[in-house]
């Protein structure tokens, strides 16, 4: 039986998959976005917002704690100092996976895993497809006019006389 055994091992060692998830969250960290395989995105997300939640207290202490996870100094600083700073108001939810096409040389499922705050992609379509405006039809005041609008050119027409026109049967000839 595999009660409470909720890592994925992913085909690895103990010590090469802390590794490894060490050196991918320094990268997130560091470079906001990273593609790699589905299945790593996803135990690096169980790995990663931990320690960014962590990271909201910036203690001697937390920093020792997230420390001991990443091994690098200046992933740790740049955790504390910017990354901590744009997600205090979060509570949780930190990374956003994003299926990508399968691998070519093995047909690997691929993510992008990405830091939520730090996108510069949905938030700027959001806006541009709230102003976006449809060709197809009129619009609501336009629609309200266009009765009005040809209600009174046909009592324009009602009430000019037609004294110019030909009587029928008659024909006009120019000269």
């Amino acid at each position: 039986m595999r009660h409470g055994k909720k890592g994925n091992h992913l085909g690895r060692t103990d010590s090469h998959r802390k590794a490894m998830l060490a050196n991918m969250a320094s990268s997130l960290i560091k470079h906001k976005r990273i593609s790699t395989t589905l299945a790593k995105a996803k135990a690096l997300r169980m790995y990663v917002e931990p320690l960014i939640t962590k990271s909201k207290t910036d203690t001697t202490h937390s920093r020792r704690i997230v420390f001991s996870y990443l091994q690098d100094k200046d992933t740790v600083t740049e955790l504390f100092r910017d990354v901590a700073a744009k997600v205090a108001t979060r509570p949780g939810g930190y990374t956003r996976i994003i299926k990508l096409n399968n691998r070519l040389g093995d047909n690997a499922e691929m993510a992008l895993i990405e830091l939520v705050d730090y996108n510069e992609v949905y938030g700027k379509e959001a806006e541009v497809a709230e102003k976006k405006t449809t060709r197809r039809g009129r619009s609501k005041a336009k629609k309200a006019d266009a009765p009005a609008a040809e209600a009174a050119t046909e009592t324009a027409v009602e009430e000019t006389p037609a004294t110019d026109a030909p009587a029928e049967g008659e024909t006009t000839k120019e000269a």
